[in-house]
């Protein structure tokens, strides 16, 4: 339960329901109806993702980085809220939605059986009308056997959440600049070789059993990512 009000509290912070400060921990558990163990456990995964900073003595406050006009890549949040790495009102073009079996160079990738069956979308992401990023994704058939055409053109992540109960419990994340191929530059409508950020996921849940991979471009401008890192221990 505390997870779900930490990814209701991350929606309110994104939304501007909460711009400054978080209500006390009496008010959450009013709001959420809820006990303050289980709220004090949703606020602290809050906090691991650099979302909110702690006063001693006078609360939990909105990290800036919520504030900032440029769009942030927050990687610090994919681990529990994978949703939320990008905008939450970015908008799709589906140009592949299909299922495929894995060949040597995905198996050799993800470390799956050769011919393992595969959802396959690639989709141009916008934001504010303007393209975000280019996305190739492979989700596996025998943990999600079903995606819908209105996920995939939402949030996939939602989706598999809500019908399979499935969440991240952690993930591999790779950055690297790339320099466009011509099939990239063409769907994109861009220079061929032109270079830009890109991401590379595997993501995994319980039991460290791998869900999806996932290739993204991204190509928006001014664009910022964003890394909190907590220490734990006393200097």
């Amino acid at each position: 339960m505390y997870r779900d009000i930490a990814t209701k509290l991350v929606a309110a912070i994104q939304d501007g329901i909460f711009t400054v400060k978080l209500p006390t921990e009496a008010q959450l558990m009013e709001r959420y109806q809820a006990s303050r163990n289980t709220i004090r456990k949703a606020i602290d995964l809050v906090y691991q993702q650099g979302l909110l900073r702690r006063v001693q003595g006078s609360g939990y406050y909105i990290t800036n980085i919520q504030l900032q006009h440029k769009t942030v890549v927050n990687l610090s949040a994919r681990s529990l809220f994978n949703s939320h790495v990008h905008p939450r009102t970015l908008t799709s073009k589906i140009l592949t939605f299909d299922t495929i079996h894995g060949d040597s160079a995905l198996s050799r990738k993800l470390n799956i059986p050769v011919d393992e069956e595969l959802y396959r979308i690639i989709r141009l992401r916008y934001w504010h009308d303007q393209l975000y990023c280019l996305e190739k994704a492979y989700y596996l058939r025998s943990v999600v056997p079903y995606l819908s055409t209105e996920a995939v053109n939402t949030s996939i992540w939602d989706f598999i959440n809500e019908a399979y109960g499935i969440g991240i419990a952690n993930s591999d994340d790779y950055l690297s600049l790339t320099n466009l191929n011509k099939e990239e530059a063409e769907l994109m409508n861009l220079a061929q070789g032109a270079t830009h950020l890109a991401l590379d996921s595997c993501n995994y849940y319980k039991n460290n059993g791998l869900l999806d991979f996932s290739h993204t471009i991204f190509v928006y401008p001014d664009l910022a990512l964003y890394f909190h890192t907590t220490n734990l221990a006393n200097n």
